[in-house]
């Protein structure tokens, strides 16, 4: 039996296509004992999150226990607004969010259908492993972002880098031996 990893893209154009870049990077090192599921979330170019909770809903139906969640980018922040606003009866063994934005932390992020309630984090399920990544030369997601995240996440383990950009070169090294050491 394979463990399951839902992987939810970002927003925008193009991105379904970059990010699949990412999401067969880890179907690839991760091997067969993992199965990477990445569906395209609608609208990308015009995300709204009732479309995108209705997705992630579909999505959950048919996973496991125990399953692995990955988001990027606008998905990371997604996932984290349904998990602290939906009730799932699924458990979580892991939560790994790519340069999320965080909305409203700016006054270039003030988009009121993305931003998590003031106590999100009291409302998430119990995850055992929670794990934020950002470059500080994300051209897209202000690195600042991530030290608002840590705040309200102090339980989260945070894996900064110097020159990944916002896709990371392509390079999810740290996920897969983040994965590997605290999902196996």
């Amino acid at each position: 039996m394979h463990r399951q990893i839902l992987f939810i893209h970002g927003g925008g154009l193009e991105t379904y296509e970059e990010d699949k870049q990412l999401a067969m990077y880890l179907q690839n090192a991760l091997g067969s004992s993992y199965k990477v599921r990445y569906p395209q979330m609608p609208n990308a170019d015009t995300p709204e999150y009732q479309l995108w909770r209705a997705q992630i809903d579909e999505e959950f139906a048919t996973l496991d226990d125990g399953l692995i969640l990955i988001g990027h980018s606008l998905g990371g922040s997604m996932l984290l607004k349904y998990l602290s606003e939906e009730q799932s009866t699924k458990s979580i063994a892991g939560l790994f969010l790519l340069a999320p934005p965080y909305w409203g932390g700016d006054e270039d992020w003030q988009a009121a259908e993305y931003m998590l309630q003031e106590d999100f984090a009291t409302r998430l399920p119990s995850i055992p492993h929670t794990f934020l990544y950002h470059s500080r030369d994300d051209a897209v997601v202000p690195f600042a972002h991530l030290t608002l995240y840590a705040e309200k996440l102090p339980h989260a383990t945070i894996r900064e880098f110097a020159d990944r950009g916002h896709q990371f070169k392509n390079n999810l090294s740290e996920v897969v031996e983040d994965i590997k050491q605290h999902m196996s």
